[in-house]
């Protein structure tokens, strides 16, 4: 029988490959999928140290709803119980030096009931403790509280600026927030050294992922060259805020020597931020103020913070003083309110100069010591 197919490929013009050009295709198709397969290994690796500071990528950092380990019971029912009807809760945290009777979390609780419609969001404040002490006080006080593992820290004493105990508790703080945004809940972060004197959700800016003070602001909200304050921010929980939270976190490893904030200032201009689409802005310290920049006015105040101001005894000296210089302003009959202009007696000047004088003085009395022995 004649081999009508080979006869028509050879009237077509078309020639049978020869076992030579075979070889040759394979050893390209190999070549090509070597070359792809290389391609992807390096692709792979760049995208997970894409961060200039390398900083894992966002791969690394994807949130499989699947894997999420299960929450403590209590903390979920602390947030249920605390938050408004959009899932918005108010944390602070507390160790048992600040939570001593007469200390800043008294000062902290007074200031709710002082200020001008704060009153109501006592019901939504959550107060993370840090140890037994301080939980037993808070639970005296107040009824949202929940004491956080702290893997046999001592977080008891009053965590003096920069110590190891200090970067660790900001740190654990981090963590500790990035998990309740994690479980769905916005919040508002303060520090219990701010008072809270108007309601600040109406200065909040909308459709803002996170929003935080600052301890100088230069009049423009977007510009990430302001000074922000991790003592006070507004956090909406979603895909691009727990991200950033756990990029924040990670980032001190990079940074083993700076405190929360700093990293902060590190990382808030990095690729990896902006190319998450994190929608950030600043709070005008017109608003919320501290020691560092006052909020001038006080028909406009909502929050104070005690910063720029060294020093547990300080701070409650200072913001004893804020509060009485508020009770003046708030017995003023309506009309004169606006008429009077008011000033805060107390600024970072004078807790300096007081820490200053104590220590000079403290010094005096080592010399006659001294003299006495000798």
């Amino acid at each position: 029988m004649k081999d009508t197919t080979a006869g028509t490929a050879a009237g077509d013009g078309i020639k049978p490959w020869s076992s030579g050009g075979s070889h040759l295709w394979a050893r390209r198709a190999m070549q090509l999928t070597m070359f792809l397969v290389g391609f992807a290994v390096l692709w792979m690796f760049l995208y997970n140290t894409a961060s200039p500071f390398g900083f894992p990528g966002f791969s690394h950092y994807y949130i499989d709803e699947s894997a999420k380990v299960g929450y403590d019971p209590k903390l979920a029912s602390v947030l249920r119980n605390a938050c408004m009807k959009d899932k918005t809760v108010i944390i602070t945290t507390l160790n048992d030096a600040w939570a001593e009777p007469g200390s800043i979390f008294d000062l902290f609780l007074e200031s709710f009931r002082l200020g001008n419609q704060t009153k109501k969001f006592l019901n939504h404040l959550v107060v993370i403790t840090w140890d037994q002490k301080a939980h037993a006080r808070c639970l005296a006080l107040h009824k949202h509280c929940y004491q956080v593992e702290t893997k046999g820290d001592n977080f008891t004493g009053e965590a003096f600026f920069m110590t190891a105990d200090y970067l660790h508790m900001m740190w654990r703080r981090i963590e500790f927030l990035g998990t309740v945004l994690d479980m769905g809940y916005n919040f508002v972060f303060t520090d219990t050294d701010i008072m809270w004197l108007r309601d600040p959700f109406k200065q909040f800016y909308k459709d803002t992922d996170f929003q935080i003070a600052c301890d100088f602001f230069n009049g423009n909200s977007y510009d990430l060259n302001n000074h922000p304050n991790g003592g006070f921010n507004y956090v909406k929980s979603n895909k691009r805020t727990i991200l950033f939270y756990k990029f924040w976190f990670n980032s001190r490893n990079a940074y083993p020597k700076l405190h929360d904030q700093d990293v902060l200032n590190k990382i808030k201009k990095d690729s990896f931020v902006s190319n998450m689409k994190l929608k950030v802005r600043f709070l005008s310290t017109s608003y919320f103020g501290g020691f560092c920049q006052h909020a001038e006015d006080f028909n406009k105040v909502s929050t104070m913070h005690a910063n720029c101001c060294v020093g547990l005894e300080n701070k409650v000296n200072d913001l004893k003083i804020l509060l009485e210089d508020w009770k003046k302003y708030v017995a003023l009959p309506e009309s004169k309110k606006n008429q009077s202009h008011p000033s805060w007696s107390v600024s970072c000047r004078t807790s300096f100069e007081r820490a200053k004088q104590k220590k000079q003085k403290n010094k005096g009395r080592l010399r006659r010591a001294l003299v006495v022995t000798v």
